[in-house]
């Protein structure tokens, strides 16, 4: 018995994407959604199929990607924000509620969410991890979203 293997190649000039940002801590969020729309367009996404939302904060990010998932004009969604910690312990409610929330909008719409939300102990490490050149987890999170979807496209 052979086994199917389903593969999917980020390929994506077929999608239509949508990107929610937070523009707390702007300087991360900035450095990631130019990250995820430079993948986007190397993989052949046009600009006229990308949608770019910007929201205060962290908290906001899974509801504004709820409402674009559900319009039904987005294959996909990608979050992008920093979630850094402080002096307290709030860091940790923001970044669980928020990661559950958008796992369960993946699982009620169908619609892939790609998770490039930092979280990180210091401006220092979510710098690292926005780098303008490598290292960019916008860009990576671009990258998962399209493959995601071929995989998904194969599936159906």
């Amino acid at each position: 018995m052979a086994v199917q293997v389903i593969e999917g190649k980020p390929e994506g000039t077929k999608y239509k994407i949508a990107v929610v940002v937070s523009r707390f801590n702007d300087l991360i969020g900035q450095r990631l959604l130019q990250g995820t729309l430079a993948t986007l367009a190397e993989r052949g996404v046009t600009e006229s199929n990308v949608q770019v939302a910007w929201v205060p904060g962290a908290w906001e990010i899974p509801v504004a990607a709820a409402k674009l998932a559900k319009t039904g004009k987005f294959q996909g969604v990608i979050t992008l924000g920093a979630v850094i910690q402080g002096e307290t312990s709030h860091h940790e409610y923001i970044a669980n509620e928020v990661a559950a929330s958008l796992g369960r909008l993946t699982e009620q719409t169908g619609i892939p969410v790609a998770f490039g939300i930092l979280t990180t102990a210091s401006l220092d490490q979510a710098l690292a991890r926005a780098g303008e050149r490598t290292d960019n987890k916008g860009a990576e999170a671009a990258l998962h979203l399209l493959e995601t979807l071929a995989v998904l496209d194969q599936i159906r």
